[in-house]
């Protein structure tokens, strides 16, 4: 989409102007961009060389011999118009639920009002500052659509139901599930909670979007709650008798996302093998089920350029859903220094950590590796955890070595802190830790991983060593594809002008692919797709 060009140019007021030879490569990519006109391509002759071919505004009929049709696409056709009717949302696009506030309320707010659907990162948060997100939301978004983050949290099962109460009580009605390794009481209670039957209709005012990376977590998403759960919960009146019959009709979650590799937790697997899966998966089960709505899947992980963009809705996603790339952006609830570093940041730059959530388990989470020490550090911290049975056990130079480069501090005084923060946020941590050391040192390391994020969200300069930054290789090829224009700087990244580029990006490229299939000569520059500013995507696509 380059802005000038040696050949006839489109006119914005009569297309029917505007004509393009293969010679001519930079007027081809002009009437590419008018997305909303549909051209067609023709040659003189059946036998006409390819160099003869000519692009132009198709009105119905050919001059000459017609080799093709390239309809008319606009960004808000791409995706599932179900996903969009079900929202509200004029494009199939969603901001995914960044931990720690980094999905900020300005982020969601900035996704609402451009019609899109964000999604606050409450996950880490204590449940005041979520409520205080969610009032924010209620009185700034104005109606428009909008979501929280509820987390699976094996290490504190009581915080994950305090913040499905809050949900249910400030009448929040779409979540986004994340790390779920199982179905448990919360996100079923959160589900059906007020489903009701009109008519024939089955009422189900909350919406949950499950992001999942494997097959055997997006196969119980997809299936109704499991009928002993909800039997048990209805006989301990959580829910009720309609709701529990109710149950077996719909799907735990209506949209699932196919996490691919993608920042924070991830199984790294490749998105071109993941979404067929759980497309195909869906297909199963609804045959199984037969759904009066089919689950919708969508695509997350990668999701940082047009071409990936594109690639997602011509495998059939129903949505695209964006995370590293927004971090990177100037509404996202972290710093200027890791804005910066993301800027900065290659595709090889990204390692597997331990994370704090589920540091006893072993899982690992997604990093930058590049200007920070943390992967390294954390997954020291997880070596000593594996081998020693208490602090007390670890070596005296191996304890002072973790003291003085990670904690900068002593461990005793970490604890200290640590018995401050679980006496308000939950006491059966300490209880549990007075009576198995082995947790009193996991508590005390997840204070280092705990703390690490914060200190990277602050910008903290004394601790730029143990920033932890989540983030995967989309964000190199971001930072590739917007190297020598205007994104490449933090301080131009605004989350809507982002998403429009990669909307109006995967559009135009749809459109390129297209009249590539005619036989059309190829050419580098209406391949190319260059970003652009929000008012000029604006006046290309309304």
């Amino acid at each position: 989409m380059t802005t000038t060009s040696a050949g006839p140019r489109p006119s914005a007021g009569n297309p029917s102007a505007a004509w393009a030879s293969p010679r001519e490569p930079q007027a081809v990519a002009q009437l590419l961009a008018r997305l909303n006109w549909p051209l067609s391509v023709n040659a003189h002759e059946p036998d006409s060389a390819p160099q003869d071919y000519r692009i132009e505004p198709w009105h119905g009929s050919a001059k000459g011999h017609l080799l093709g049709i390239i309809p008319a696409l606009h960004p808000d056709q791409l995706g599932s118009a179900a996903f969009r009717q079900y929202h509200g949302v004029r494009y199939a696009y969603m901001s995914g639920a960044m931990a720690a506030g980094i999905g900020s309320e300005s982020i969601v707010e900035e996704m609402a009002q451009s019609g899109m659907l964000g999604i606050f990162g409450a996950a880490g948060l204590s449940p005041e500052r979520v409520e205080q997100a969610l009032t924010r939301l209620e009185q700034n978004c104005g109606g428009k659509p909008w979501g929280a983050n509820l987390i699976h949290s094996p290490s504190e099962p009581r915080l994950e139901a305090a913040v499905t109460d809050l949900y249910l009580r400030r009448n929040v009605r779409l979540v986004e599930a994340s790390a779920f390794l199982d179905l448990t009481p919360n996100i079923i209670r959160y589900r059906l909670s007020g489903v009701h039957q009109r008519g024939h209709e089955i009422v189900v005012p909350n919406r949950v979007v499950a992001k999942v990376s494997r097959v055997e977590v997006a196969t119980k998403f997809m299936s109704p709650a499991p009928p002993k759960l909800v039997a048990h919960m209805v006989s301990t009146g959580v829910l009720t008798e309609e709701q529990g019959r109710l149950a077996a009709y719909i799907p735990v979650a209506q949209d699932v996302t196919a996490e691919a590799d993608s920042g924070g937790h991830t199984d790294n697997r490749p998105l071109v093998s993941l979404l067929p899966s759980l497309i195909a998966l869906r297909d199963r089960l609804q045959d199984e089920f037969k759904f009066a709505e089919p689950v919708r899947v969508g695509a997350a992980g990668g999701i940082a350029t047009p071409q990936s963009t594109a690639a997602a809705y011509l495998m059939g996603a129903a949505y695209v859903m964006v995370g590293s790339v927004h971090q990177a952006c100037v509404e996202s609830g972290t710093s200027d220094v890791v804005r910066k570093l993301l800027a900065e940041a290659q595709q090889a730059d990204c390692i597997m950590a331990p994370a704090a959530d589920m540091f006893e388990m072993g899982v690992k989470l997604q990093v930058l590796r590049r200007g920070t020490m943390f992967a390294m550090r954390a997954t020291k911290l997880h070596e000593l955890y594996r081998t020693y049975a208490s602090v007390d056990d670890i070596p005296v130079a191996e304890r002072q070595q973790i003291e003085k480069t990670m904690f900068q501090t002593t461990l005793d005084h970490v604890w200290q802190q640590t018995v401050e923060f679980f006496t308000r946020r939950d006491p059966r941590q300490l209880e549990r830790a007075e009576k198995e050391p082995k947790h009193k040192m996991a508590l005390i390391f997840r204070w280092y991983l705990g703390q690490s994020s914060r200190w990277a969200n602050q910008g903290l300069p004394e601790r730029r060593l143990d920033y932890q930054i989540w983030c995967g290789p989309s964000m190199g090829a971001f930072n590739e594809w917007t190297k020598g224009t205007f994104l490449a700087e933090p301080p131009a990244r605004k989350v809507s002008t982002v998403a429009l580029n990669l909307l109006y990006g995967a559009a135009y490229v749809q459109r390129a692919n297209a009249l590539q299939w005619t036989g059309f000569p190829v050419h580098p520059d209406w391949q190319r797709v260059i970003p652009q500013e929000r008012q000029t995507l604006l006046d290309l696509i309304n």
